[in-house]
């Protein structure tokens, strides 16, 4: 896949409307475009995480291939599966980006690998932490958001679907191991304890 940017104001998208990957016009506000648009916050999130203090190098390169990983899902929701067209030659189909269960492999093995090694949790966690814990938390978050915005969109790739869903798993498991010793824990009903009075 080449991608060429000659220059990067067209003006095309001042009504209102961008084009998707198969060159067809949709609104801004359509589910497609919300979620490759969150996936792409998403990226930019761990481009703020992999700057964290206190960042485990093994997890820097870890995110910095999930950042390239997430370009690829975005491309691949960019593009709606259609059917091929009546009596169309299928050799002159251009080949499309898809995410595959290699994927979502890959991302299962590193939340094994970093899981095997944290205390059982009892409790949910209060995000936060250390600076690097805290940030992975605000990706896990803005994750499982483009998640949900692509369970929205009608013909996505339910691979892109798990693969998402796996990766706000291995965002809560790092953010845990990132944590260390400072992790939280949620103390139902503390408030009426009362905690802090």
């Amino acid at each position: 896949m080449t991608v060429n940017l000659t220059r990067i104001y067209t003006k095309l998208g001042d009504g209102g409307e961008t084009h998707l990957g198969d060159m067809s016009r949709v609104s801004k506000l359509h589910p497609r475009v919300e979620a490759y648009g969150t996936i792409d916050e998403l990226n930019a999130q761990i481009g703020v995480a992999l700057l964290a203090e206190g960042m485990p190098e093994r997890f820097k390169e870890w995110l910095v291939r999930v950042q390239n990983d997430l370009l690829d899902v975005g491309a691949d929701l960019s593009v709606p599966s259609a059917p091929a067209a009546e009596g169309a030659d299928q050799g002159e189909a251009r080949a499309r980006l898809r995410v595959t269960g290699e994927y979502t492999a890959w991302l299962e093995s590193a939340c094994d690998e970093v899981n095997d090694k944290l205390e059982p949790l009892h409790s949910f966690v209060i995000p936060g932490g250390t600076p690097a814990a805290a940030q992975l938390h605000v990706c896990r978050t803005v994750c499982r958001r483009a998640e949900r915005r692509t369970i929205a969109v009608e013909d996505a790739n339910p691979e892109a679907v798990r693969y998402l869903n796996r990766l706000s798993d291995l965002l809560f498991i790092l953010s845990r191991a990132a944590n260390e010793a400072a992790e939280s824990l949620w103390d139902p009903g503390a408030h009426g304890a009362g905690a802090g009075s």
